[in-house]
């Protein structure tokens, strides 16, 4: 049997803690009705028997407190509500006793953006991590000693998985469960809850939102120029000597404000232009192409697929429901 403590943190968000319950439950049907024996023992885990969710909308009962949780073999970390640093807070006494989970052998799956509460542990320093897109930035700047995995749906390192934006998290809860049990169980459950089994990037959902949450004014003229200008051939000098900062500088200053070396950004704006093209136009890959500032098909793809995770074809077939 398998012991699973489902963590319900407060300001939880109520899918990430129902969906981990609904789905291990539903398995242990599959597992009887195929003549085996029900593996997963779940339990919600709480400080307190009630829990407020959902930003104090909903809450949800606890089958055990955390001072009388038994040891699990794992334990999952929902994702939170609102501000993370407040959640943080909110659920302080709970980091010890994931900590202690972990070391005494129970294995650990943070969802979503509740990599922030994990992460708060300690217990992902030094490894990847992944978590929603939107906040990437917030996540980075709070938990430099973490590697965040752009775009990763799952991760996985020493008995630690995280997930990565929104539904994703139910891409990680499916990997678990096939690890747990067996390829057939894992792909009943992924059709009774109507997920694509095998996903293994956010990327395609990731929004550009132009990065401009620092306080570098040099830096941000550099954006906005490269977002007005991005079909154009734009050099790192012309960037440069139009802000007046030496190269080195300039170079140094945009990474670490953005993130992204300056080709980086000059190339994720090109493929934002073109995502939004193929989304909602009926022109082909070789107008979009060119649109977007590019003239090489080969290097126009390997750079969009990078980006995406998909080709262009696969991204406007998957995208754009008018063609």
């Amino acid at each position: 049997m398998k012991n699973i403590a489902i963590l319900v943190p407060e300001s939880a968000v109520a899918e990430g803690v129902t969906g981990p319950r609904y789905l291990f439950t539903t398995a242990n049907q599959f597992l009887q009705a195929a003549g085996k024996k029900a593996l997963f023992n779940v339990q919600l885990v709480g400080s307190q028997k009630e829990v407020r969710v959902q930003d104090g909308f909903y809450s949800i009962s606890t089958d055990v407190l955390l001072e009388n949780a038994g040891q699990a073999n794992l334990v999952i970390v929902p994702p939170v509500f609102g501000d993370m640093e407040n959640s943080i807070t909110l659920n302080e006494a709970a980091l010890p006793w994931i900590a202690h989970q972990y070391k005494n052998g129970a294995e650990v799956a943070s969802l979503c953006v509740g990599a922030f509460l994990l992460a708060s542990t300690g217990l992902l320093d030094g490894k990847k991590c992944s978590t929603h897109w939107a906040y990437y930035n917030e996540f980075k700047e709070r938990f430099p000693e973490v590697e965040v995995v752009d775009g990763g749906v799952i991760t996985e390192e020493n008995g630690i998985y995280s997930s990565g934006g929104a539904n994703s998290l139910w891409n990680l809860l499916l990997y678990i469960l096939e690890k747990y049990t067996d390829r057939e169980t894992a792909i009943l459950a992924s059709k009774y809850f109507a997920i694509d089994i095998d996903r293994e990037s956010q990327s395609a959902f990731m929004m550009f939102t132009g990065q401009k949450g620092h306080n570098d004014e040099e830096v941000k003229k550099a954006q906005e120029y490269i977002e007005e200008n991005y079909q154009e051939k734009i050099t790192v000098d012309e960037l440069a000597e139009m802000v007046a900062v030496s190269r080195r500088s300039f170079e140094r200053r945009f990474k670490q404000a953005t993130n992204n070396t300056v080709i980086q950004y000059h190339q994720r704006v090109k493929v934002e232009a073109a995502k939004r093209s193929f989304e909602s136009t009926r022109k082909n890959i070789t107008e979009v192409m060119f649109d977007a500032g590019y003239t090489d098909t080969k290097a126009f793809r390997n750079v969009f697929k990078k980006i995406t995770g998909l080709t262009p074809v696969e991204y406007r077939n998957k995208y754009n429901k008018n063609i």
